[in-house]
């Protein structure tokens, strides 16, 4: 096992594989040893229809790990306070096949995944479940090639904005469960979901309205009915928590009007009531005087 050592990817000769892998490599940043590769991107039905080769399904085991140990180490040293079970939450909105699918679109990954026909006939290049597991092949090919340093700045750089946006779920697991308890806490009621389908068997497109209480908070597109709903619990709950953030702000606002207003009768110069009142007085003695003084009368 090598140290980790990021590097321009080297030429394996002039095949359209090797070219390939080169091109991969580069949008990881690290070379690979081309066997291993390989294997990291065989799928089953791809080793199935061709003679039984080894599949990448013990890269997926080891990268997993991998992947669950970077992870949990970078959230329990970001938040100390969090107890177990939120830390738990928080992963699991991470390390899931929803997210590496995410992450492996971001690499075009699918354009290298080989696969049996298939599961090629039927969008296997996009499948959530084929990016998550090859993903995790391919984390568990960069530690065994480049060492444990190197697969974990992978994983920083790829999973790092993820790790920061997991926080924004609250005590969710996921965007759904996270609009779930938002909108229980402003009393709106409970979420439901409409899914609508467009396109063939092989290559669907889904798309979910999040509604609560009648009216329809968030919409969202993907793959499969999951994704899709996923990303209508997401734009309901940055919707409804916009609109709750608005209100208290108003909320707050106009309870510091009427402080505003003591303060500003507080500001004016203590003397002038007490001016106001002496001269008050002097002009009710000097009225008085002239009433009981005699010389006034006479004259």
């Amino acid at each position: 096992m090598t140290d980790a050592k990021a590097a321009s990817p080297r030429q394996r000769g002039g095949s359209p594989q090797a070219s390939s892998h080169t091109l991969l490599e580069g949008r990881l940043g690290y070379q690979v040893e081309s066997a291993l590769l390989v294997r990291a991107l065989t799928h089953r039905s791809y080793a199935y229809e061709n003679g039984g080769l080894p599949t990448n399904e013990r890269l997926e085991f080891l990268g997993d790990s991998v992947l669950g140990l970077v992870v949990t180490d970078t959230l329990y040293r970001t938040h100390p306070d969090l107890p177990e079970g939120q830390l738990a939450k928080l992963r699991a909105a991470v390390v899931n096949s929803r997210a590496l699918a995410e992450v492996g679109r971001g690499l075009d990954l699918g354009a290298f995944i080989r696969l049996g026909r298939g599961e090629e006939g039927t969008g296997g290049r996009d499948k959530a479940s084929i990016l998550a597991d090859t993903l995790e092949a391919v984390i568990g090919a960069v530690y065994l090639d480049q060492g444990l340093d190197a697969a974990s700045e992978l994983v920083h750089r790829l999973f790092d904005p993820l790790i920061e946006k997991s926080s924004n779920l609250g005590a969710g697991l996921d965007w759904k469960t996270s609009l779930q308890e938002l909108t229980a806490i402003e009393g709106l009621g409970v979420p439901e979901y409409l899914v609508t389908e467009t396109g063939p068997d092989h290559e669907k497109t889904f798309t979910a309205a999040a509604r609560v209480g009648g009216v329809s908070y968030g919409t969202g597109t993907g793959r499969s009915k999951k994704e899709a709903e996923q990303q209508a619990a997401e734009s309901a709950w940055r919707s409804i928590r916009a609109a709750a953030d608005e209100r208290a702000k108003a909320a707050e606002e106009a309870a510091e009007e009427p402080v505003r207003e003591t303060a500003d009768e507080a500001g004016k110069p203590a003397g002038e009531p007490v001016r106001e009142t002496a001269d008050a007085a002097v002009n009710a003695t000097e009225e008085s005087v002239k009433d009981t003084d005699p010389s006034s009368a006479t004259a």
